[in-house]
């Protein structure tokens, strides 16, 4: 009877062990079918241009999304009115009539200061480039002396460069003005339908997530909520730092660029604020321009951009992202960098922009399912090894 009984303890032990591998086999099927499916409508989205169909069809509502970002970052600010007793409504008119002050504020100061940089900078650009080209002739006469090697290869086809440059500059400089203007123009109409449509957003903000999430089953709800209230911290705190440390950057690379003596410092400093979107690389896209028109000009001017735009990014790298920003999106340096050039090769410049908040939402989103469903415990099995076991 003994023997019967252990043997019937062993087969059971066995049975159990089978099941254990299967349910394994079972859930890497299943990840494994997820990751066919994902690469199987990335081909399909690449082979239909649907990316192109895509991108057009949100320029047509980019108004909407315009009026939407809007509406999603002024919200706190209307609770926060509302906490004081202030009704809705007149928070949304308060609070609105402050963001269009503050950027017809900005535009009012900037836009004809950078106008008449602008202007300047092109009816001079001319003799930048002979200065250039005399920059380009000492820097390889040294280069010579110095390396005791010819680089007169390296001077021409930088001379062709410029040569080129110029020889498009005077052809397509009319239809790029036009192709300017038509853009300035359109996106100045959809930013202010957007204004509008945030305005009106904004009055029913909370009414437009409840809304949403009346659209799922019933048993999704309170999971989708709790989602959207952890995007909605990470992502606009990431927002609105980073505009805050853009604003500091152009402030001080315009007045640090000024006193260098650089043509068109607001501009450059504009220039450096927008690239200082991109994370790691975003700081150098910005001081190429600078650092090549500042030692065209003068060498002493180079050398003042240059300090100029160390001390900028010393107090970057110190001051305004430690104390703004933060560990907003909490991401390992490594993952942000792949993740750059992974969405640079397939979407470009935008891509590196859209790169550092799509990948944090990313991991919000999978760490919320993997929390709520357990993907990693089931394709390596613990939860049901820890079962069997106890059995």
């Amino acid at each position: 009877m003994f023997r019967r009984k252990k043997d019937k303890e062993i087969d059971i032990g066995s049975l159990n062990d089978i099941l254990s591998i299967s349910k394994k086999l079972i859930n890497i099927v299943y990840i494994m079918t997820i990751i066919a499916l994902i690469l199987l409508g990335t081909y399909l989205v690449k082979e239909w241009h649907a990316l192109r169909f895509l991108g057009e069809f949100l320029i047509v509502i980019s108004p909407i999304f315009i009026g939407l970002i809007i509406a999603w970052l002024l919200d706190p600010l209307v609770k926060w009115l509302q906490g004081k007793k202030v009704p809705r409504i007149f928070a949304c008119i308060i609070v609105y009539l402050l963001f269009l002050a503050l950027l017809f504020l900005i535009l009012a100061l900037l836009v004809p200061a950078m106008g008449s940089q602008i202007k300047d900078f092109v009816s001079g650009l001319p003799a930048l480039i002979q200065d250039f080209q005399h920059f380009a002739n000492e820097l390889v006469k040294n280069l010579n002396h110095t390396f005791d090697y010819d680089f007169s290869s390296v001077k021409n086809s930088i001379y062709q460069t410029i040569e080129q440059f110029g020889i498009d500059m005077s052809t397509k400089l009319p239809n790029m003005a036009i192709g300017i203007v038509s853009s300035v123009v359109s996106g100045g109409v959809s930013f202010f339908l957007g204004l509008m449509i945030g305005f009106y957003m904004l009055f029913d903000f909370d009414k437009l997530n409840r809304s949403f999430i009346s659209w799922l089953p019933r048993h999704w709800r309170k999971g989708a909520s709790e989602l959207c209230v952890r995007l909605n911290e990470s992502l606009r705190s990431y927002v609105q730092g980073l505009l805050l440390v853009m604003s500091l950057v152009f402030i001080t690379q315009s007045i640090g660029l000024t006193i260098s003596g650089i043509k068109a410092p607001l501009v450059f400093a504009f220039f450096c604020a927008l690239t200082d979107i991109i994370p790691y690389f975003g700081p150098y896209i910005g001081a190429i321009p600078i650092v090549l028109v500042g030692f065209t000009m003068d060498p002493i001017v180079g050398i003042c951009c240059v300090i100029s735009i160390i001390v900028v990014q010393l107090l970057e790298n110190n001051f305004y992202q430690p104390l703004i920003m933060g560990h907003t999106m909490k991401l390992h340096p490594v993952t942000i960098m792949l993740g750059l050039l992974i969405f640079q090769h397939f979407f470009g410049i935008i891509g590196m922009i859209v790169a550092t908040p799509v990948i944090a939402a990313g991991k919000i989103i999978l760490t919320f399912i993997n929390e709520k469903v357990d993907v990693v415990g089931r394709v390596t099995g613990d939860d049901e090894y820890k079962a069997v076991t106890e059995d």
